[in-house]
């Protein structure tokens, strides 16, 4: 039988665990972390990293790292004026329009850099479970709007 896991998706940190004998279990990530930086890079190689790897290049990649991508979910860009000068990446799109980033010249949305984190944390489950996982709970903040509900239930799909 599929397990299902629990994901709370952080803006700065993400946990991935699962029921063993009534009891919530920590699931280590691929690199022995119980939890995983939030993180999405992209490499001058094409190369897509997610988790402590993106985390440790930001450094000398600082425009195709998005971190904090939780802020701008569900959010138009005129919505985030604020958020948008704390990151190095590029916010784009009118502002009536939702958030977009632009990385080594292809936009992505919210959501799209989510399941990114979202699939490392699933393959860090199927790893430690030794099976597939098709079911998971992803945690929202009790202050997210609808829109931004939608958006991480998209990034979970």
């Amino acid at each position: 039988m599929a397990k299902i896991i629990g994901i709370d998706l952080g803006t700065t940190n993400s946990v991935v665990c699962v029921l063993e004998g009534g009891k919530a279990v920590v699931i280590p990530n691929l690199e022995g972390a119980r939890t995983t930086p939030s993180v999405v890079a992209f490499t001058d190689s094409d190369e897509r990293l997610v988790g402590a790897p993106a985390k440790r290049q930001a450094v000398t990649n600082p425009t195709n790292t998005v971190f904090s991508i939780k802020r701008f979910m569900g959010r138009r860009h005129g919505e985030v004026e604020a958020e948008e000068k704390m990151v190095t990446y590029a916010i784009v799109g009118p502002a009536g329009d939702l958030v977009r980033v632009k990385v080594r010249g292809k936009e992505y949305t919210p959501p799209e850099i989510s399941a990114m984190v979202l699939r490392y944390l699933k393959e860090c489950a199927e790893a430690y479970l030794g099976g597939k996982v098709e079911k998971a709970v992803i945690t929202v903040p009790a202050y997210f709007n609808d829109s931004q509900r939608k958006a991480t239930k998209e990034a979970g799909v």
